[in-house]
């Protein structure tokens, strides 16, 4: 469905679609001391299986006293009310602007009573948003996106938020109250500097030191929270213990076996590629498999820490291969089960959990999943000027086979190929990267192990480039005038965006040619004294696995037999 998002009586952005409900999302957070080069980085992956991947772009603006602004649901595009606009917006460009404020959400629902607040006007996806338009550091973001909440009501569901900016990196997760009363209960707490922390699909906030007021303005300030965060869910009767032992999230959210085989194993499944102390406790391998122990309180005996310190530090290109993780490594690589077919397919059809004889199953969720509408990583850089410093590495559909291609925050225009409008879930556009990389991504399921590796090596090639031009950009234009760097960035932007497009277009051309029918066909150079020579064609055939398989199955059905010799 096409919709448009207003702001007062001024369309936002023309075509801009409506995103529907994302409700399976990962989260990567690295800090300062924790990255190779000293910048701070969240990951975000919005996966619906009917989101639309494209790159929005709010432009700054300045606005009249009085101007008010519309509300739409983000997930639905259904009108919420009206608020004050702010007197002057920034430029945004997807989920980061151009002061190199980024943020990042994952939904983990949390008590269904609290998921309803009739006449509430701030939506998830709406508090993203405005605070990106409206604030220069995390902090102010957080401040913003509470303030609203409570002048405004909140309309959704548990949320979980990563906020970051040159400086700093928090996680913030809130809930609505529920029907009677206006607002959420919420806490925010800052990522150490040297640590990296993840969340997705559930609340990861367990104690905190809380506070009984905020000082958004002391720098030293490193947990916030609502007031009534814990008295709330005394009134509820949800908790009767200590403030000190009181858990966020195991008592708004309460884990269950899902919350863990599903939602913390993707926060595993980082955590243990950057910390070899963590990766060798078992009790941390068992819990995300789902097997909970539970203790005082009604709360898990053993949960994940929030933050780690990684063995070696971070870089751009590793929370690249992060949001492409499918449990390899570990006893439920999803390439290596019976459910990968023959061609190793780390994949499953939805629905996740399914039946035989009444007995219960499920497929794994990893983190990189074919319903991705699109992810990202966001690079703050603070050494840099702020007009350079902002790089929004943006990929659509799955991250396995995407390019994150990257996105300069104080952009003025977006590339054609990946502007918002340009195509929908069911309207095709041909030069629309989300189509495009779909192309490419839905072949390879057809016979992964021989299709993916060569996009892997495609995409690897790429975004080292992308990566190595970046620090070339860096030299070329750090002294430029502010007005000067604008101008390069998008035009660099742009044109590399686009063309990043068009290249893939014609590989996935390429691709098709090549294994089309199952076969594997090369061109064959053709002799002076040819008109054509056919194309060289292999046929690999099915592992032995699979042939083994097929004859447990259909007994003698296919069996060659010999007639007797006369």
């Amino acid at each position: 469905m096409r919709l448009k998002m207003i702001t007062g009586i001024a369309t936002l952005l023309a075509g801009l679609l409506a995103a529907p409900q994302v409700n399976a999302c990962t989260n990567y957070l690295i800090t300062k001391s924790a990255s190779t080069d000293g910048s701070t980085m969240i990951s975000y992956a919005a996966d619906s299986h009917t989101l639309f991947g494209e790159l929005y772009h709010w432009p700054a603006k300045k606005y009249k006293p009085g101007t008010m602004l519309k509300i739409y649901e983000w997930d639905t595009g259904k009108y919420m009310g009206e608020i004050k606009q702010a007197a002057e917006t920034y430029n945004v460009v997807g989920n980061m602007n151009e002061f190199q404020v980024a943020i990042g959400e994952t939904t983990y629902g949390g008590r269904e009573e609290l998921g309803k607040q009739s006449g509430a006007v701030m939506d998830y996806g709406s508090l993203i948003y405005l605070a990106l338009q409206r604030a220069k550091t995390a902090r102010q973001a957080i401040r913003i996106i509470t303030e609203l909440m409570d002048e405004h009501g909140y309309a959704s569901s548990g949320e979980s938020f990563s906020v970051s900016d040159p400086n700093e990196v928090w996680i913030l997760e809130i809930i609505g109250k529920g029907e009677g009363e206006k607002g959420a209960v919420w806490v925010a707490m800052l990522i150490p500097d040297g640590y990296v922390s993840g969340h997705a699909n559930h609340a990861r906030i367990t104690t905190f030191p809380y506070q009984k007021t905020n000082n958004f303005d002391d720098p030293k300030a490193a947990v916030f929270n609502a007031p009534d965060v814990i008295t709330f869910a005394r009134k509820k009767g949800w908790y009767d213990g200590p403030d000190a032992e009181f858990s966020f999230s195991d008592t708004y959210a309460p884990i269950d076996f899902g919350g863990a085989r599903f939602c913390e194993i993707r926060v595993y499944s980082m955590f243990h590629k950057v910390s070899k102390a963590f990766k060798d406790n078992p009790a941390y391998w068992e819990y995300v498999k789902g097997n909970i122990q539970y203790g005082k309180h009604g709360y898990p005996a053993l949960r994940m820490p929030l933050w780690i310190k990684p063995d070696q530090k971070v870089s751009v290109h590793d929370m690249m291969m992060f949001m492409r993780d499918h449990l390899e490594g570990t006893e439920l690589d999803m390439s290596l089960d019976i459910g990968a077919g023959p061609y190793g397919v780390p994949y499953r059809w939805r629905p996740m959990n399914w039946q035989v004889d009444g007995q219960p199953y499920l497929h794994e969720r990893a983190t990189a999943t074919q319903q991705t509408g699109f992810s990202f990583i966001a690079q703050s850089r603070g050494w840099l000027p702020r007009e350079i410093g902002g790089i929004f590495w943006f990929g659509v559909d799955d991250a396995s086979s995407c390019v994150y291609t990257p996105m300069y925050t104080s952009m003025t225009k977006t590339p054609q190929t990946w502007a918002a409008g340009n195509g929908a879930m069911m309207e095709w556009s041909d030069n629309a990267a989300f189509w495009v990389f779909n192309q490419i991504s839905n072949f390879a399921y057809t016979r992964y192990n021989l299709i993916h590796p060569e996009i892997a090596d495609k995409q690897l090639k790429a975004e080292t480039g992308f990566i190595e031009q970046v620090a070339l950009n860096d030299k070329k234009w750090k002294d430029l005038s502010p007005k000067k760097m604008v101008a390069e960035v998008t035009k660099y932007s742009v044109t590399n965006g686009d063309n990043t497009v068009y290249e893939w277009k014609k590989f996935y051309q390429y691709l098709f040619m090549k294994y089309m029918d199952g076969n594997v066909k090369t061109a064959v150079e053709v002799p002076s004294d040819h008109i054509y020579i056919p194309a060289k064609v292999q046929q690999p055939g099915y592992p032995e696995f699979w042939y083994r398989l097929i004859i447990e199955k259909t007994g003698d059905k296919l069996k060659v037999t010999t007639p007797p010799a006369h």
